[in-house]
């Protein structure tokens, strides 16, 4: 681990005052003390948001307010979140162990970095870590990445729980930067790799997270759901974060997000579409799940993600439609 210079921040302000070139945020450490260790991440300067007083949850009118810096574990306790927003409470139980949850902070899991096991070895070539230098997951293993959104630059997947139940919800990122106060929908925070996967997101240098904010639920049941290949402490090959709200046998409300299987959260908006106002069947499910899942491009060794995927859409849906 290279040595650097460390700070800690009293505000939001002067967190963003003291950005400079090299410079990165420490929150929980859970995901950036891992990338330092492995020599991955080589900041010159870390800031300390992590006693920043953003660790509040509170309602907002019809509106819930997390703070930046709120434990994942008390994001997960959280009476409000428990009984309004229960997929967002589910994603974040699923998302780690106790140990990790209780030093994971909101911000720092929306913006952790892809476990793609190229990344993760500076004695590879990675174009996301090193751009131009070429994705050798493509050839290699694969197993695990991206069937939907990919590029011939990157097949890295998001990691993150969290951010799939946040998307399917419609929630915001409120953050400060150098150029002011601005606030990002979800999606629209996170990036597909196109021809540049060093950027996950769309953040701009200094861009400091301060809240994300949820609008009222969504009329219906919602659930998150995660498959993965041990039941503790493992990223999803594939998971999905849904509301459905059914009425007379028709669907009124659907919202769908996908994770696993995208470098970003996947917002199934083609089987959305396909099921507003349509029947709530397990036929209607499978062709929405269909509909969604011509996109995928998977590669050789991760192509059991489509049935999978499709599956776990239809399974999900017909759970919140009994």
């Amino acid at each position: 681990m290279k040595s650097f210079d460390y700070a800690r921040a009293a505000t939001a302000s002067e967190a963003v005052g003291s950005f400079r070139p090299g410079t990165m945020y420490l929150g929980g450490g859970t995901n950036l003390v891992d990338l330092m260790r492995l020599g991955v991440a080589r900041p010159d300067h870390l800031v300390d948001v992590s006693r920043l007083p953003l660790a509040d949850i509170e309602q907002v009118r019809d509106r819930l307010r997390v703070g930046a810096a709120v434990r994942n574990s008390d994001l997960a306790a959280h009476p409000l979140v428990r009984s309004r927003y229960p997929a967002l409470a589910r994603s974040v139980l699923a998302g780690a162990s106790g140990q990790v949850r209780n030093m994971a902070t909101v911000a720092g899991n929306l913006l952790q970095r892809t476990r793609c096991p190229y990344f993760q070895d500076v004695t590879r070539p990675c174009n996301k870590r090193d751009p131009g230098s070429g994705c050798p997951a493509i050839e290699g293993d694969h197993s695990g990445l991206a069937v939907l959104g990919a590029s011939g630059a990157c097949v890295a997947t998001h990691p993150s729980d969290m951010a799939v139940a946040l998307a399917a919800l419609d929630a915001e990122v409120h953050l400060t930067g150098p150029g002011g106060d601005r606030i990002i929908p979800i999606p629209g925070l996170h990036r597909l790799p196109g021809d540049a996967p060093e950027h996950d997101t769309v953040l701009q240098p200094g861009d400091l997270i301060t809240a994300v904010e949820l609008p009222e639920p969504p009329p219906g049941r919602q659930v998150y759901r995660k498959v993965r290949e041990r039941a503790s402490f493992a990223f999803a090959l594939v998971s999905i974060a849904a509301v459905l709200d059914v009425r007379d046998g028709v669907v009124g409300e659907c919202r769908i997000a996908l994770g696993g299987v995208a470098h970003a959260p996947w917002r199934a908006e083609r089987a959305e579409r396909a099921l507003i106002g349509g029947p709530a069947t397990g036929e209607a499910f499978l062709a929405a799940a269909e509909a969604e899942l011509e996109q995928a491009r998977p590669l050789p060794r991760n192509a059991y993600k489509v049935p999978l995927a499709r599956n776990l859409i239809v399974r999900t849906l017909e759970e919140l439609a009994a």
